[in-house]
């Protein structure tokens, strides 16, 4: 499986998403095709070798005529439905947009229809997110991974006034995102770099076992006198199969709650997005029985499910962390017998061969149509299929 580690030791922004994609061998000309099928006004990309700290990469700037124009995301988008590029290449470039404006209008306390794209919605800021969706789809990679992500310290000046490193917007794109902690006084990671980022991200953590066959350094504006302001981009080939993900483990102990408000709050969860939510009875202090309450999800969901769990128990602490797992390669399938259709899963084992889940609700449905054992029905599913 090929992979993409971003190294992100002095964080990330769209020029340097940009220019380490090109780095590591995709081509300005064909990112340009694409740029110039927006319609954006005399927009040219521009690449040069340059040195940071002593280090090589590539500079990509986006050169442009000036303009004064605030976009909605609705401009931007149908800019991007109206352009030649692929629909893979449509559709992330229109997430990537879609996660800055939700931010945004989080921020500023409006609608994403609402929300004014001030310093992202800039010729150059449209021409790093595109060009960075056409790079990565043209790069090819089956699974994104990157580093814990410093944002710098200090403030900055934007469109809204003076504030404090990481700025608004980008905080709240870094939600469920891992950190790293940096002092140096500047803003290392942009709302553009976070939000591309956390859209095409499968996983954050250590560089991953692999087969390094390209590294790429990707060059920021600033000169920085701590260290080398590059974003590293290291592709290769994992020996992991394509069931290979990443999740996020929460959980948290109850002893005063009932267990009607765990029922709801277990269902409640399972709608916002949770992978798996279940229970464990346990022993808590004072010899009280209590319940552990655990979720899976992505990382994206860390914050949604957080907030839940806080509004629906009495929990005053949760504890999180990141776990890896392998999934089997599955499929939805369907099987006929003596009652009916009855849906399932197929799932790919690792020594060959596939084995058949029934769905409950489908069985549930038939037992319950024919009056018929449940226990039945999912045997004669599994018959039908081919199980033993």
């Amino acid at each position: 499986m090929k992979i993409a580690y971003f190294d992100c030791t002095s964080g990330i922004s769209g020029d340097m998403t940009l220019g380490v994609l090109v780095d590591v061998g995709v081509e300005l000309d064909l990112i340009q095709a694409g740029i110039d099928s927006l319609g954006l006004p005399s927009c040219r990309l521009t690449n040069e070798e340059v040195k940071r700290h002593g280090f090589r990469a590539t500079k990509v700037d986006v050169q442009h005529e000036p303009e004064h124009a605030h976009r909605h995301l609705h401009h931007i988008t149908d800019m991007i439905d109206g352009s030649s590029l692929s629909a893979a290449q449509q559709d992330l470039a229109k997430r990537i947009f879609t996660r800055l404006g939700e931010a945004e209008a989080k921020v500023h306390g409006t609608t994403i229809r609402k929300v004014h794209f001030h310093e992202v919605g800039a010729v150059d800021s449209i021409a790093d997110i595109v060009g960075s969706a056409i790079a990565l789809d043209l790069l090819g990679v089956d699974r994104i991974v990157c580093s814990p992500i410093p944002t710098g310290t200090g403030h900055i000046q934007i469109a809204h006034g003076r504030v404090a490193v990481p700025a608004p917007a980008t905080a709240e794109l870094l939600k469920g995102i891992p950190l790293s902690e940096s002092d140096i006084e500047c803003e290392l990671t942009t709302p553009t770099g976070a939000a591309i980022i956390g859209t095409v991200c499968d996983q954050y953590g250590p560089l991953p076992a692999m087969k390094i066959e390209t590294i790429g350094y990707g060059a920021g504006t600033r000169e920085l006198k701590e260290q080398a302001n590059v974003l590293r981009l290291i592709v290769g080939q994992t020996d992991d199969g394509p069931g290979s993900d990443q999740v996020w483990v929460l959980e948290t102990n109850l002893d005063d709650v009932s267990p009607e408000v765990i029922g709801y709050c277990t269902t409640a969860l399972a709608e916002a997005g949770a992978l798996d939510v279940y229970t464990t009875s346990i022993q808590m202090k004072k010899n009280r029985p209590g319940v552990k309450l655990t979720v899976l999800c992505a990382g994206q969901l860390v914050g949604k499910i957080e907030r839940l769990l806080f509004r629906e128990t009495s929990t005053l602490g949760i504890r999180r962390w990141v776990a890896c797992r392998h999934k089997l390669e599955r499929r939805s399938h369907s099987v006929e017998t003596t009652w009916g259709t009855i849906a399932g899963k197929v799932a790919g084992l690792p020594e060959g061969g596939q084995g058949f889940s029934p769905e409950y609700e489908s069985c549930r449905e038939v037992a319950a149509r024919h009056n018929v054992p449940l226990t039945t029905v999912y045997d004669e599913a599994r018959r039908a299929f081919g199980n033993p």
